[in-house]
């Protein structure tokens, strides 16, 4: 089977230096990483090459979407900072926390800050997406929490 991943970029109008920072900082990744009306929980994190994290997204009480990885309304996930080039790259390797055997598997997701007039493109690569995350729904996910991004750094 051919590995599974999705591509999806965005301009944001801030410096590298501001987004890259925004990766390293555990308060931070609560706020934007989360994608749509989704809320964030870190519960561990090393902002460092190297370094561990989890955190789990959880769904609103009163959107009927699709259950969680988890459990009904939670995405729990784990994993590491895999490579860290400062205002350039960020690799994350994780893992799903899941009984379900369609979400397990390590995971790729690389951001890549590519410097542009008047801000930076920002693009995010996942990589090895498990089987049981829809190509669609991941690329819908990366689309939104760009957006969450750009709000937050003011770009």
């Amino acid at each position: 089977m051919a590995a599974r991943s999705t591509t999806v970029s965005r301009f944001i109008a801030a410096p590298r230096e501001r987004i890259y920072s925004v990766f390293l900082d555990a308060e931070a990744v609560a706020k934007w990483l989360p994608p749509g009306s989704m809320t964030g929980i870190v519960h561990a994190f090393e902002g460092r090459e190297g370094g561990a994290f989890s955190m789990s997204l959880v769904y609103p009480d009163d959107e009927a979407s699709q259950p969680g990885k988890t459990s009904d309304k939670t995405d729990r996930f784990e994993g590491r900072f895999a490579r860290l080039v400062p205002d350039e790259r960020i690799v994350w390797a994780t893992v799903f926390d899941s009984e379900d055997e369609g979400f397990s598997g390590e995971m790729t997701v690389s951001t890549i800050l590519s410097p542009a007039d008047g801000g930076t493109d920002v693009t995010i690569v996942c990589e090895n997406i498990p089987a049981g995350v829809r190509l669609e729904d991941n690329e819908e996910g990366c689309r939104l929490t760009l957006g969450k991004l750009a709000t937050f750094v003011g770009g």
